[in-house]
C-alpha cells in the first residue's frame, strides 16, 4: 500500500509540473509562491504527525474513500483540460464557452499536490532531528519555490512539443486513476461476489448501451448534415460573389 501511495505522489508531482508548462511564467511563479507558503506555514501541524498516525490513515477505509472522491474529481478535470485543449487546436471554430472552460481548467493546478507537499514536509522534519522546525520548513519552502519553475522550464525544454506533453498528461492522469482504485480499495471489495447472474440488471445495462449508441449515431448524423448544409450554403454564396 505504501509503495502504491508513493508512486501516486510522484505522479501527482509530475502532473503538477507538466501542467505548469502550459502557463505563463508569472503564473508559474505565483503557483510556486503559493506552494512555498503552504510548506512554510504548515510546520506546526506537521510536527504533530507520526508514522503510526499516517499508517492509520492509509488503513482507514472511510478516509480512503473520501480521498478517492477528490482524486476522481481532479483526474476528471485534468483529463477534461487535455480533451478541450486537443479540441481547440484541431477544430476550426470553437464556442466561446469552450474557450472559457479551457482557460479555467488551465489555471487549475490541482489540489492533490498540497497533501504531497505536506507529506514531504513531515518526512523532512523527522529526517532532520535537532534542527529548528521553522528553519527546516522554510528551507524546504525555499527549495520548493526554486524547484517548481526550474523543473517546469527543464521539462518544457526536454519536451518542446505541446502535443506530446498533452498526451503524456492525459496518460499520467489515467495511470493515477488506476492506482487510485487500487489504493482506495485497500484489499477489500465494495460488494460481495455472487455466482448467479442478475439477468434484469444485465438487460438494463445492455439497453442503456444500445440507447447511448443510438443517441450518439443520431446526434452525429444531425451534426454532419448541418455541417454539410452550412458548407453548401457558403459555397453558393462564394460563387454568387
Amino acid at each position: 500500500m505504501e509503495t502504491v501511495v508513493l508512486v501516486m505522489m510522484i505522479l501527482v508531482c509530475f502532473n503538477y509540473i507538466l501542467k505548469q508548462t502550459y502557463r505563463k511564467y508569472y503564473s508559474v511563479a505565483f503557483s510556486a509562491a503559493v506552494c512555498a507558503l503552504f510548506v512554510g506555514c504548515m510546520w506546526p501541524y506537521a510536527i504533530e504527525q507520526s508514522k503510526a498516525q499516517i499508517a492509520g490513515w492509509l488503513s482507514d477505509s472511510a478516509l480512503m474513500l473520501d480521498v478517492a472522491v477528490v482524486l476522481t474529481v481532479e483526474v476528471a478535470l485534468q483529463m477534461a483540460f487535455c480533451i478541450l485543449s486537443a479540441n481547440i487546436h484541431t477544430s476550426g471554430k470553437v464556442r466561446r464557452r469552450t474557450i472559457w472552460t479551457y482557460r479555467l481548467l488551465r489555471w487549475f493546478p490541482g489540489v492533490l499536490v498540497f497533501p504531497v507537499l505536506f507529506s514531504l514536509l513531515v518526512s523532512v522534519l523527522f529526517a532532520m532531528p535537532g534542527v529548528s522546525f521553522s528553519l527546516a520548513a522554510w528551507s524546504l519552502a525555499g527549495g520548493v519555490f526554486v524547484a517548481i519553475p526550474v523543473s517546469t522550464w527543464t521539462l518544457k525544454w526536454i519536451l518542446p512539443e505541446k502535443d506530446i506533453r498533452l498526451e503524456l498528461l492525459f496518460l499520467s492522469n489515467a495511470l493515477i486513476a488506476v492506482l487510485g482504485v487500487i489504493a482506495t480499495v485497500n484489499g477489500r471489495t465494495a460488494v460481495a461476489g455472487i455466482s448467479n447472474v442478475d439477468w434484469k440488471a444485465l438487460a438494463g445495462l445492455c439497453a442503456l448501451l444500445v440507447l447511448g449508441l443510438g443517441s450518439g449515431i443520431v446526434t452525429h448524423r444531425i451534426k454532419t448534415k448541418r455541417i454539410g448544409k452550412n458548407n453548401f450554403l457558403n459555397n453558393n454564396n462564394n460563387k454568387k460573389r
